[in-house]
């Protein structure tokens, strides 16, 4: 076993090695898990900080509704499309790099934004903007899960996961207040301003060795890792995704995470709309009330989620996966609440232990993803899961509709929705009897 005060030298690509502590939680410092979550935090503000101003740029380039949702199917779309090829990057390229481009990228497609004089131009530059939206994930996550090893992983996914779901409500409210106040070019032109800020900051970033976190572990535990081996030639992308498939864990994690991100993708979108129709709320209280209990639900599950998950790693067997399949089944279980009961106060409480138990089970169940996948293929692993999330949390909110004009009721909608969820809670349960021996696996190749 490593002592307290026992130090290694960490291979840093383009720099010298770095001398970090064994026994820290973050042996580089936490500053890369807080850059990764403001790149996550201004991706979801850009790509919805349209939506704040939308009625004010449908006046101005004359397009409708069809139009404008056309605008955001289509970026998604588009950010689905590229995920894959985004992983190979990650598993290959020079991450750090990429963020930088990444976000440097995204920055100046919204300042074009703010230049368009069509809906055609408009359309293009969303839609490239909704390509590139997604394409930090791969490199981001695989490089989260090598600067820190796996008992402090769970915390700095809650903070890459916190920067993404907060990022949607205050690219609505910010762009609805910005376009009122300067115009809505105007808005574009000054959130392109901390966008380029944010890439700039991504060259602060050491590059470590792929495979560096799991090595401090192993150190840790008193076994030695073989040195970081040359990338291996890969075989077909779609070979590569099946081998990544047979894990038993990420299956399940899949499973859980997409269930959470339909669920979360059904609720908030019609969340304001529910509010408006079963309690006679304006639309400003329903979109208040909606935003804030859920992004409150969200900030105490984000805290809760990172200590839970890395408080049993290495002790009791499963455990992550344990904490976000518990964190899912509450989520569905609250979320039956928001459905049946009607007195508002409770109805606001169950609200935020929904959005609560969703954002325990996220982080927990993403770092127990990074320590099943072998690091030389984190980048595609977490593209794939991505890929799938994506599918995701779009199918939510359309399913939600679809029941709600079936039923004639948004409120059994939305008890229709739990179903799913709990299902997919037991399914991740599964991933419990498999998590230490995937992650041994994975380990064993570095040995």
């Amino acid at each position: 076993m490593a002592g307290a005060d026992d130090y290694v030298e960490i291979p840093v690509a383009g720099r010298g090695p770095r001398r970090v502590r064994l026994d820290a939680a973050a042996p580089f410092g936490w500053w890369p898990a807080i850059c990764v979550a403001l790149i996550a935090f201004v991706d979801r503000v850009e790509y919805n900080l349209m939506a704040g101003a939308l009625a004010d740029i449908q006046r101005d380039l004359g397009f409708g509704d069809t139009a404008g949702g056309a605008i955001a199917t289509s970026a998604a779309l588009a950010g689905v499309i590229l995920l894959i090829p985004a992983g190979r990057l990650a598993d290959h390229g020079r991450r750090t790099w990429t963020l930088f481009l990444v976000v440097a990228v995204w920055s100046l497609l919204t300042l074009g934004s703010g230049l368009v004089t069509s809906y055609a131009m408009l359309f293009a530059v969303r839609v490239l903007l909704g390509g590139t939206g997604l394409l930090y994930n791969p490199a981001a996550s695989s490089l989260l899960a090598d600067y820190f090893p796996g008992g402090s992983r769970t915390r700095a996914f809650s903070l890459e996961r916190f920067g993404y779901f907060a990022g949607p409500p205050v690219g609505i409210v910010a762009g609805g207040a910005l376009a009122e106040a300067y115009g809505w070019r105007t808005m574009f032109f000054l959130v392109a301003v901390p966008g380029m800020v944010i890439a700039l900051l991504c060259l602060t970033l050491r590059e470590p060795e792929r495979g560096t976190g799991d090595r401090i572990e192993m150190l840790r535990t008193g076994r030695r890792p073989q040195p970081a081996a040359a990338p291996e030639r890969r075989g077909p992308v779609l070979a590569e995704m099946r081998e990544l498939l047979r894990i038993r864990t990420l299956r399940a994690i899949a499973v859980g995470l997409g269930t959470v991100f339909f669920g979360l993708g059904g609720l908030m979108f019609w969340l304001p709309t529910f509010y408006q129709r079963a309690f006679d709320l304006s639309v400003g209280a329903a979109s208040g009330l909606a935003g804030g209990v859920g992004l409150l639900g969200m900030v105490t599950g984000s805290v809760l989620g990172a200590r839970l998950g890395d408080r049993g790693h290495l002790v009791r067997p499963g455990w992550r996966v344990t904490v976000g399949a518990w964190g899912l089944l509450v989520g569905a279980l609250a979320l039956t609440g928001v459905a049946l009961l009607l007195v508002l106060p409770v109805q606001l409480l169950c609200l935020a232990v929904a959005s609560g138990g969703f954002l325990v089970a996220i982080p927990s169940l993403t770092a127990a993803a990074a320590d099943v996948v072998p690091a030389a293929r984190r980048g595609l692993g977490f593209a794939l899961l991505q890929f799938l999330l994506s599918l995701a949390g779009s199918a939510g909110p359309l399913l939600v509709g679809a029941f709600s004009d079936a039923t004639g009721s948004l409120r059994w909608a939305y008890a229709i929705l739990a179903v799913p969820l709990l299902a997919g809670a037991l399914l991740a349960f599964r991933g419990r009897a498999s998590l230490e021996d995937d992650r041994g696996t994975a380990l064993r190749a570095l040995q």
